[in-house]
């Protein structure tokens, strides 16, 4: 071993029975401990939390929404050939299904209740294979749509704010109007409600109406024409490198692909842009803890300045003295990083204990399942965020080192030992 580790560590542990003001020394080396090892703990229970909420926002909007969407460039509505189109994109090794849809806005109205929706024409039958509706059904199913039944499946708030259940009535009207005799009349439809579903985003559970493909190529005119296909692939991440494949390789001319990431890009990246600033934020603790590894040393210089000199004197060099101290403060980022990590992964992976023992101990709800739309607090541990939060607090804690190091480097033996 090294003379350096050896005298670093022992002025470590020699604070074990510090009196006086080196008490003060310990003190303040504890609460660096105690500051880094809060700091790694809040990173890993805070990003793990996050990486939960993405990764279960993602399933449930990608559970209702498409991997990859194939639309004309002409315009909606001007997929002709869509079988052609499903066949041609599942000869591609990683797409798994391939549905057709219209994709229309409409209006619903029942009794006095009006709202606004994006109107989704399906087909049963495929539809299950590329988005999960199924999963998401709290009355009625899917396969219930049927051609010329004019059946319709609202999501829950919707349902709610038309005032509907699963056999009422209401009436579709269609923007593009009959032009007649008398002017421009709205296209309308009496619909018969078959289903509610819940998928836990407000956008879909608010906004989105499902009617059979059939009938939506009726009331839209479309003949046999779709607005596009949907498809589903076997690792979503995977989803822009498909896209550039597919777009080579399917044959039907001037068709526009796009893939999850662009499709819902905006909500994705503010996700991920939270996500950054929230660690951003949070290694300002460790930055803070840090500092006071900077008071620490400083100390410890001042209280063996005396064994400074006689370490110079026996001939230690200026860089054998700096990395005494460098190991010292190396050795309370490492204690605080290790308690950190057992902290941190401790919580992280039994949050839903946690959170139920704080209910039972404030004897109030925490986590409401009815607001949140999910039963447990999500939480995913990434390797790659727990090897970046150590690295990172590592390296702060080795540059607070760094400086009073260099100042007991430094010290002149003769003007310590003057007064000694």
């Amino acid at each position: 071993m090294f003379y350096e580790l050896f005298v670093g560590l022992r002025y470590t542990r020699s604070r074990k029975r510090a009196q006086g003001r080196n008490r003060l020394v310990s003190f303040i080396s504890l609460v660096s401990i105690l500051g880094i090892a809060l700091g790694i703990t809040t990173l890993i229970v805070v990003l793990s939390v996050m990486n939960g909420f993405q990764e279960e926002l993602r399933n449930r909007t990608l559970g209702v929404a498409s991997h990859i969407e194939i639309e004309s460039y002409e315009g909606p509505g001007r997929v002709a050939s869509w079988q052609q189109v499903a066949d041609d994109a599942q000869l591609h090794p990683e797409v798994e299904a391939a549905a057709p849809y219209v994709n229309e806005q409409g209006m619903l109205v029942a009794g006095e209740a009006v709202r606004g929706v994006q109107v989704r024409g399906i087909l049963p039958e495929l539809e299950g294979k590329v988005a999960d509706f199924e999963q998401h059904m709290r009355a009625g199913a899917l396969t219930e749509l049927r051609a010329g039944r004019f059946g319709i499946l609202l999501g829950r708030d919707l349902a709610r704010a038309l005032d509907v259940k699963p056999g009422s009535k209401l009436t579709l009207v269609a923007p593009q109007g009959l032009v007649t005799l008398a002017g421009v009349s709205p296209r309308v439809r009496q619909f018969e409600v078959l289903g509610i579903f819940d998928a836990g985003v407000a956008q879909y559970d608010s906004g989105l109406a499902l009617i059979h493909l059939a009938d939506a190529q009726a009331l839209y005119r479309m003949g046999e024409a779709v607005s596009g296909v949907r498809l589903r692939i076997k690792d979503l991440f995977a989803a822009p490198r498909v896209v550039n494949e597919l777009a080579r390789s399917i044959g039907t001319p001037n068709l526009m692909l796009r893939d999850w990431t662009h499709i819902h890009a905006n909500f994705f990246r503010a996700v991920a842009l939270e996500k950054t600033m929230m660690m951003l934020f949070l290694f300002l603790i460790v930055g803070v803890a840090a500092f006071n590894v900077v008071a620490s040393l400083t100390m410890t210089v001042q209280e063996k300045a005396a064994d400074i000199a006689i370490l110079r004197t026996l001939g230690a060099s200026p860089a054998s003295i700096m990395s005494i101290f460098v190991i010292q403060g190396s050795f309370i980022g490492v204690i605080g990083l290790v308690a950190g990590l057992i902290g941190g992964l401790s919580l992280a992976n039994n949050l839903d204990v946690v959170i139920s023992a704080l209910e039972h101990l404030t004897g109030r709800t925490l986590w409401d399942k009815n607001i949140y739309f999910i039963s447990e607090l999500p939480s995913k541990v990434l390797a790659s965020d727990v090897a970046t939060i150590l690295i990172v607090s590592f390296l702060l804690t080795l540059a607070a080192a760094i400086y009073p190091s260099w100042r007991a480097s430094r010290v002149k033996p003769a003007e310590a030992l003057r007064y000694e």
